[in-house]
C-alpha cells in the first residue's frame, strides 16, 4: 500500500472514490454504489466529507500516457504546419418551396 491519493485513472469527479479503491485494492465502482446508498439512506455526512477529503487528498499521478491531440501545442508529433490545399465549396441546389417531399 502506498500513499492514500486521488486517482487521475478511476476519477469521476474528483477522484476521491477511485483513490480510496486504488490504495484498499477494492473495486471503486463498489465504494461508489456504497456511497450512493449511504447518501439516500439519510447520512447526510457523506457529501461534506467527500468535499473535505476531495480539498485535503494529494493529487496522484497518472499511470496512462496523455495520447490527447492538443491542437495549441508546440510539439510536432505527426502534424506538420503545411498549409492544406483548399478544395471548392459545393453549392449549394436550389429547392422549390413547395417540395416537402423529404418530410
Amino acid at each position: 500500500m502506498g500513499n492514500l491519493k486521488k486517482s487521475k485513472d478511476n476519477a469521476v469527479i474528483f477522484g476521491v472514490i477511485g483513490g480510496i479503491g486504488e490504495y484498499f485494492n477494492i473495486d471503486p465502482v463498489l465504494l461508489r454504489v456504497i456511497l450512493v446508498v449511504i447518501t439516500f439512506l439519510g447520512v447526510g455526512t457523506t457529501i461534506p466529507v467527500y468535499l473535505v477529503m476531495a480539498l485535503l487528498m494529494p493529487d496522484g499521478n497518472s499511470s496512462r500516457k496523455n495520447t490527447e491531440y492538443n491542437p495549441f501545442s508546440n510539439s510536432s508529433s505527426g502534424h506538420t504546419n503545411k498549409q492544406k490545399s483548399k478544395s471548392q465549396r459545393k453549392e449549394a441546389e436550389k429547392v422549390k418551396e413547395d417540395d416537402w417531399s423529404d418530410f
